[in-house]
């Protein structure tokens, strides 16, 4: 068994899941509610993981991508419980959820008031509810992150984030992951790949979260055709996690305009999947910033053990290509008729200010009609 306290405390293993009852106790945690979405619920997990607890209450309403309507919904249900804390099981959205009604659960207005863009981080305290993380996938790092991501009534997806917004424990069994179909493997997977890669390449100088990001990504890229073509192997399914955890840790760094698109785009339309969105821009924002990272991609290409002379968007198309993931925004139904929308909100995406590369609405439209 792994423990690591870096953000927050990690209990690491294969059958990691049977911890929860020990976590609940060491954070006096009462009258724990369960945040996760019907697929899980579906799955057994909930049963699973929450065994040795007896019955807790329970939100599976978790949309893809999470809305503010979801939130109020589900702490109010929160409120009616008397809870005092929250198990999210799930993925990246399930997770980011959870943060959001521990923190509207204990908090008075509204979630744009808490949101980046509002200065709102200074409003939170220490009273949000503690969660106890518990992912079911490998690739958004919400685990181990102060961010919660939320659509909110307008359309804007927001960024949250805050100290008292990180989980108390991530909990992350790679066992529960060999359940995911193999297109949910690759989708998520890629999503890793994209926070490793957008946080090293991020301006910010943060020399330890460069070397967690390169690490994560050579973990990713070594045995992520393992993971999508076997789901019963559990070295490659840990090696997955471990790098999406490693995504999260240093996104303190910031990302870039592969996240500032896929934020804009699943505004735009919800039902999009977020990793899946960032391994379609991946290669183009990558054809873009090249010119200014010159000496960061030969570093990637090391860790990576390619030749000198490879070209890393190519590199990963290639790898796209062969999780047989979609290439082209087309694919997943985007219009053009949405790319001015789109690349707007991108500029006003927490995401856009730590793009390597100076970026106008016009360069995004421009990678958008790249990618389409």
């Amino acid at each position: 068994m792994t423990f690591i306290s870096y953000m927050t405390d990690v209990v690491f293993d294969v059958g990691a899941i049977g911890e929860i009852p020990s976590v609940v106790a060491r954070h006096r945690m009462r009258r724990p509610f369960i945040v996760t979405d019907r697929g899980i619920a579906a799955a057994g997990l909930i049963e699973m993981a929450t065994a040795a607890l007896g019955h807790c209450p329970t939100f599976d309403a978790t949309p893809p991508n999470p809305t503010e309507s979801a939130v109020e919904l589900a702490a109010v249900a929160f409120k009616d419980a008397s809870a005092d804390g929250i198990i999210a099981i799930g993925g990246g959205s399930v997770i980011d959820l959870a943060k959001a009604v521990a923190l509207s659960a204990t908090h008075s207005g509204f979630l744009a008031d808490y949101a980046v863009v509002s200065r709102g981080a200074e409003r939170i305290t220490a009273g949000v509810a503690p969660v106890i993380a518990v992912p079911t996938t490998s690739g958004s790092g919400s685990e181990v992150g102060r961010a919660s991501l939320i659509v909110l009534r307008d359309r804007r997806k927001v960024a949250i984030i805050s100290a008292h917004l990180l989980p108390r424990c991530a909990i992350c069994d790679p066992a529960l992951t060999a359940s995911m179909p193999p297109s949910l493997t690759a989708g998520t997977g890629m999503d890793a790949i994209a926070h490793c890669i957008e946080a090293f390449l991020s301006p910010r100088i943060n020399p330890p979260a460069d070397a967690i990001a390169l690490d994560g990504l050579e973990r990713a890229v070594s045995t992520i055709e393992r993971a999508v073509a076997a789901p019963s192997d559990m070295i490659a399914r840990s090696e997955m996690m471990m790098a999406a955890l490693e995504g999260g840790l240093c996104f303190q760094k910031g990302l870039g305009a592969v996240h500032a698109l896929s934020h804009a785009l699943c505004a735009e339309a919800p039902l999009l999947h977020h990793g899946t969105l960032n391994s379609i821009l991946l290669p183009a924002v990558l054809r873009f910033n090249e010119t200014m990272c010159l000496d960061k991609y030969d570093r990637i290409r090391s860790a990576l053990r390619l030749a000198s002379r490879v070209d890393l968007a190519d590199a990963v198309a290639k790898l796209q290509g062969s999780l047989g993931l979609p290439a082209r925004l087309r694919d997943l139904g985007v219009n053009r008729e949405c790319f001015a929308n789109v690349a707007h909100g991108a500029m006003h995406d927490l995401s856009h200010a730590t793009n390597p590369r100076t970026t106008s609405e016009d360069d995004y439209v421009r990678i958008l009609e790249e990618s389409f």
